[in-house]
């Protein structure tokens, strides 16, 4: 990885102006008193999402040099850094855990996995909406995330460490979104689900972590999978014990990443990420 200037080596710098940007929107926005999708309230949600990359934007026009610049934009559009291998992986994994929670599901009485009914809608609607979804989440997140925060924590930490610390601070970001009526979030208080979506944070962080480190720290990878697990939580739906089944089943295989690391380690791998 290119150097950088001394200051820009600690994180914690990038995750506090995500913060305290982010929230300087999304907290008028929950205070706003009208629900979405009220003008007031969206356009302050989605400025305020949009941190984690302006954020960074800034970060790379003003504090990085030019090789590092040039390899931060490498690593968001070359699709070759992805083997074949790892595609597949992060293209099947996340309906394939949802498949499995449902099927659990299921053979335990209850409701097993059912599809939206906005899955059957015309190729047109499908395109927009996957499109919506991934330019307001998985990109702008993960442009900041996994594009730039990442490095810097596995200067200092290993992967798994590096992996609970960005989950940690991804969830906590995500607090405000809470208490905007209307929002994804909102609707989740008062329910099971709202313990599993952070729960679920961290094995989604450390295995996010354990394909960018294999895809030579591939943004694209972080966004497709970002973007993957949104997109099979709208059109697969669960019931309670369906998503706690999920939940269990991605700590699961969180579990098994940490072992191969360990296990790497051991072997006298490289375990950090993998550098052009």
């Amino acid at each position: 990885m290119p150097e950088s200037k001394p200051a820009l080596l600690k994180p914690w710098n990038y995750f506090l102006l995500t913060l305290g940007l982010t929230w300087l929107f999304w907290i008028p926005a929950a205070l706003a008193g009208v629900p979405e999708p009220a003008l007031l309230p969206t356009v302050l949600h989605y400025i305020g999402g949009s941190m984690p990359f302006l954020v960074t934007l800034g970060l790379l026009l003003f504090r990085e040099d030019r090789a590092y610049r040039q390899e931060y934009w490498q690593r968001l559009v070359q699709f070759k850094r992805i083997p074949w291998a790892w595609l597949l992986l992060l293209v099947v994994l996340t309906p394939l855990l949802a498949v499995l929670a449902g099927t659990l599901d299921s053979l335990m009485g209850g409701a097993g996995l059912e599809l939206e009914a906005s899955f059957n809608a015309g190729p047109l609607s499908l395109l927009s909406f996957a499109l919506f979804m991934l330019l307001f989440g998985p990109l702008p997140e993960e442009m900041g995330w996994r594009g730039y925060a990442l490095d810097w924590l596995q200067n200092k930490h290993t992967p798994l460490l590096s992996s609970f610390i960005l989950g940690a601070i991804w969830g906590l970001w995500h607090v405000p979104l809470f208490f905007i009526e209307g929002s994804y979030q909102y609707a989740l208080r008062g329910t099971p689900t709202l313990a599993y979506f952070f729960i679920g944070i961290f094995p989604t962080a450390l295995i996010m972590t354990w394909i960018f480190n294999n895809t030579r720290r591939s943004t694209l990878s972080a966004v497709l999978l970002h973007w993957l697990v949104n997109m099979t939580g709208e059109f697969m739906e669960l019931s309670p014990q369906g998503e706690l089944f999920n939940t269990l089943l991605w700590i699961l295989a969180a579990v098994l990443v940490a072992v191969i690391w360990r296990a790497d380690k051991m072997d006298g791998k490289l375990a950090a990420p993998q550098k052009n």
